[in-house]
Parts: structure tokens; C-alpha cells; sequence
């Protein structure tokens, strides 16, 4: 019996040592191929042109191309759950946002839970939002919005690029705290409500400062308060939504890489490092910063603790808020 127990435990350590060695090559070899970038938003938004800046570096340090594939509907729940069906190899990765971590409490019946089914890899970037509204609206501050919608509840609208995305959490969080009545107008991604906010159909919109600078740089749209702690540095003039009357008013747009649950471990770390890398780049760095967004550095446990932090801190703003999926 003691010899058939030495040889059960001798063949589970050569087993684990052989996986571990797989896994080493496994990481050496990769990428072998092309890899696959899911966006689960549309094309023009912050996650896919951050998704197409991240492909091409990570293509030039890698080796292989980085092909970035849009995959917007239902809230992000259909590109999200493509990557979730997806071979675990290292060669599907999704593009996520603040998005992914909403949808945890806000939308309970997806096909998938977002830390059972995916591994997360790395932590891109962050920026803040900007409020806009048509200058047909006639509002020049944030002030004299909330008192147009005080006095006519239900009476405005407000455009999100969906369900759980940080444009409508942030606009849920301001009828909350601003103490409005807004209507959400849903769209099925970013480019479609920003287009009918441009164009007048829909009065109000929480978008990045990273896509919509340029359209309130030439009075296309009026700024009324951007959403971070501090004015952003590419709209310096606009105030702040806290102090421009709502005080303690904060969100922020973040993006991340996830992979399906049982990508190897050593994948993780390498493109995490690729990354995190390409992030510090002083090219990088300086194109970003003109944009509006500030590199997240993370090693993956960090952005797997972050990730957890994020969806309690989301479920409690879905909570107060009463956001609901339309």
C-alpha cells in the first residue's frame, strides 16, 4: 500500500510539473498566430479606438497582428459572452469597460458571471466624462439645466450607448443626486447616441472627454460639467459637475483585457506585462494624454481586486440609483 501511495504521489507531482512546464511554453510561443480583440461596443467609442491603439503597439512588440472586432448589443452581454464561448488559448481577448462591472448587478440573468467566466489580464486606461446638451436646449450652466428639468419632469431626455454602460450609470447617478426626473434614451452603442445628441434629437448626453472634447472645443455641443474630481486637462474651462452645483458628483470611464476562465496563467502575465508596457511608452503616454486618458498600471491580481471592488461599489449605485434595464 505505502508503495502504491509514493507512486500515486510521484505521478501527480510529474503530472503538475509537466503542466506547469506546458504552460511555460505555452507562454514562450505566444502569440503564434493572429489574436482576436472583441470590442462588445461600437466602433468610434473610447473601447474600440483604445482597442485599436493597444492592437497596433501590441502587434509591433508581439510579432503578430492584433485583429480588433466590434461586437456591440444588449449592454455588451453579446461580445462579452462571444469571448466567454471562446477557446481559452490566449487568442479571443475582450476589450471591457466599467460596462462589464454594472452589468454584474443590473443585468443578473446574462448567460455569464463576469469573474467566473473570465480571467482578467490588464487594467488600460481611465478618463473622465463631460456632460453635454444641444445648444438648442438654451442652457449655458449646470445650474440652469437642473432647473429646466426640475420644472419639467420627464420633460428632457438623456442618451447612453446602452444598459450598464458608464454614460447611462452616470446619468442615472445625476438624476439621483441633482434630484431630476431625465429620461434614458438607449442606444445600441456610443456613435448613435452621440450622433443624435449633435444632431438635436436627444437633449442631454454623459460621454468621454476623450470623443467628445473636440465637439465642444467647436461649439457643436455645450459642456456643462465634467465628471472627475479634478477639471480635465483637455477642457480646462469647464467646471467640474461637483462644483458646479452637484456636489460630490464622480464617475469616471475605465477600460480593461479579460480572457476566457482557463487562458494559462503564464499568458495572463505576459500580456499583461506587454501591456502595461506599451501604457508607459512615452509616445503612448504623451498621444493620451492630449485625449484625455491616463494609463492604469496593474499586474493582474491587482486589476482581478480592482474588478471585485468595482462591482460591489457599481451594485450599491444600481441600488440607489433604481437603474433599470429598458
Amino acid at each position: 500500500m505505502e508503495g502504491k501511495m509514493k507512486a500515486v504521489i510521484g505521478l501527480t507531482i510529474a503530472t503538475t510539473l509537466a503542466a506547469l512546464a506546458a504552460g511555460g511554453v505555452q507562454a514562450q510561443n505566444y502569440p503564434a498566430r493572429s489574436v482576436k480583440i472583441i470590442v462588445p461596443f461600437g466602433a468610434g467609442g473610447p473601447a474600440d479606438v483604445y482597442a485599436r491603439a493597444l492592437g497596433e503597439q501590441l502587434s509591433k512588440s508581439l510579432g503578430q497582428s492584433f485583429v480588433i472586432e466590434n461586437r456591440p448589443g444588449a449592454g455588451a452581454v453579446v461580445g462579452t459572452n462571444e469571448v466567454v464561448k471562446s477557446p481559452a488559448d490566449g487568442y479571443t481577448l475582450l476589450m471591457m469597460s466599467n460596462t462589464q462591472a454594472t452589468n454584474e448587478s443590473l443585468i443578473p440573468n446574462k448567460p455569464y458571471a463576469l469573474m467566473r467566466d473570465l480571467a482578467p489580464v490588464a487594467a488600460v486606461n481611465y478618463s473622465d466624462l463631460v456632460m453635454v446638451v444641444h445648444p438648442s436646449l438654451n442652457v449655458k450652466t449646470l445650474k440652469e439645466f437642473i432647473a429646466l428639468a426640475q420644472s419639467k419632469p420627464n420633460g428632457l431626455n438623456y442618451a447612453s450607448s446602452g444598459p450598464g454602460t458608464p454614460y447611462h450609470m452616470a446619468g442615472e447617478l445625476f438624476k439621483a443626486m441633482s434630484k431630476t426626473q431625465i429620461v434614458h434614451v438607449p442606444y445600441k452603442d456610443s456613435g448613435g447616441a452621440r450622433n443624435d445628441v449633435l444632431a438635436g434629437h436627444v437633449h442631454m448626453m454623459f460621454d468621454a472627454v476623450t470623443t467628445m472634447a473636440q465637439n465642444v472645443a467647436t461649439g457643436k455641443l455645450v459642456a456643462l460639467g465634467t465628471s472627475g474630481d479634478n477639471r480635465a486637462d483637455v477642457l480646462p474651462n469647464v467646471p467640474t459637475v461637483s462644483e458646479a452645483g452637484v456636489t460630490g458628483y464622480s464617475a469616471t470611464i475605465w477600460l480593461g483585457v479579460m480572457a476566457p476562465k482557463a487562458t494559462p496563467r503564464d499568458i495572463l502575465v505576459k500580456l499583461n506585462a506587454e501591456i502595461n508596457k506599451v501604457q508607459q511608452s512615452p509616445e503612448v503616454k504623451t498621444a493620451w494624454a492630449k485625449q484625455g486618458a491616463v494609463p492604469f498600471n496593474m499586474s493582474v491580481d491587482q486589476f482581478e481586486d480592482f474588478l471585485n471592488k468595482e462591482i460591489t461599489k457599481w451594485s450599491e449605485v444600481v441600488k440607489i440609483s433604481g437603474a433599470k434595464v429598458q
